[in-house]
């Protein structure tokens, strides 16, 4: 078994762990987990600034995960300029791609084998099924889409009529009906998880306080593996945070909705959740939202223009 191979197989022993045991919270594990997709603007150094003295705060560890499964848009000049940003800014980190550590690989591009093996659990669990449709299909089969959500709630055109789950009671596991849809494996289509609809998803977050988001309402049946034979965000999130022992994310508060899908996530996968803490959003002059096509304030032309971190991260103290 070559290094890479030995690697991955730590790895899975390591989910298995995961699935099975609960989280050790006397040991604070962060992590930082841009996306090579662009370069980092203030948003980005915000939110990594703050996970950051988090984890210090607690005497912790910080882990650096590259996650670069956006294979049209991640880009090699994009991960060399994250490093060198985020060391500008002043970040450092206990474990990533480019110091190593016992929880790699730290590149998500290299993980596909435990995506795969999350995968494959949900689907014997009945916990997903197959979907053909595309993101234009969902769009255009909802007579009052909800404008801005991250993921449209699905309307239901390719769910199977039989399986349910319910939080807090044992999973009763239903696997397809043999010859009905196409296999595990099949090209092509998306893998969808069934929530349970009417469900209150209910966490007390860091910095936002109680949320309470309901399954069917707030968000719907969501992709866990696309149809481009990648995992989806909310899956591959979830098994590295568990696999890599974060106990506690922090991120923006943007992703509140989304930690209600992880939340289920992790009961299906039978894994212990760490906690949440979603800061603010930075906006721009005009109230929006900062994102990588704010060049003006991305790190790079920031540091270019002679800015100093220091006087950022006196502003950021309030927040941690």
């Amino acid at each position: 078994m070559d290094a890479g191979a030995g690697r991955l197989w730590a790895c899975l022993m390591e989910l298995d762990w995961a699935m099975t045991t609960p989280r050790d919270r006397g040991s604070y594990r962060g992590r930082l987990a841009p996306s090579p997709t662009g370069y980092l603007h203030l948003g980005n150094a915000r939110t990594f600034w703050i996970a950051q003295r988090r984890a210090r705060a607690c005497g912790g560890e910080l882990v650096l995960r590259n996650e670069d499964l956006d294979r049209s848009r991640c880009r090699a000049v994009y991960v060399s300029a994250m490093l060198e940003d985020l060391l500008w800014l002043g970040l450092r980190w206990n474990e990533g791609p480019d110091c190593g550590g016992p929880h790699g690989p730290y590149a998500q591009s290299q993980r596909l084998t435990l995506y795969r093996h999350a995968l494959e659990r949900l689907q014997r669990l009945g916990h997903v099924y197959p979907c053909r449709c595309s993101r234009r299909d969902v769009l255009s089969a909802l007579a009052a889409p909800h404008a801005g959500d991250d993921e449209p709630i699905y309307p239901g055109t390719c769910r199977p009529p039989h399986g349910q789950l319910r939080m807090g009671m044992p999973v009763v596991a239903e696997s397809q009906p043999p010859g009905e849809g196409p296999p595990r494996n099949a090209p092509g289509v998306n893998w969808r998880f069934r929530v349970p609809e009417g469900e209150a998803i209910e966490f007390v977050d860091g910095y936002c306080g109680r949320q309470r988001f309901t399954a069917g309402v707030d968000f719907g049946d969501f992709v866990v593996w696309r149809q481009d034979d990648v995992p989806a965000y909310q899956l591959a999130c979830v098994v590295d945070d568990a696999a890599m022992g974060i106990t506690e994310v922090v991120r923006g508060a943007d992703l509140l909705r989304s930690t209600a899908r992880q939340l289920l996530l992790y009961r299906a996968l039978g894994m212990a959740p760490p906690t949440f803490f979603h800061c603010p959003l930075l906006t721009d002059a005009q109230g929006v939202r900062l994102a990588k096509r704010h060049d003006a304030l991305s790190l790079r032309t920031l540091r270019g223009q002679g800015a100093a971190p220091d006087a950022w991260h006196r502003q950021w103290e309030t927040l941690v």
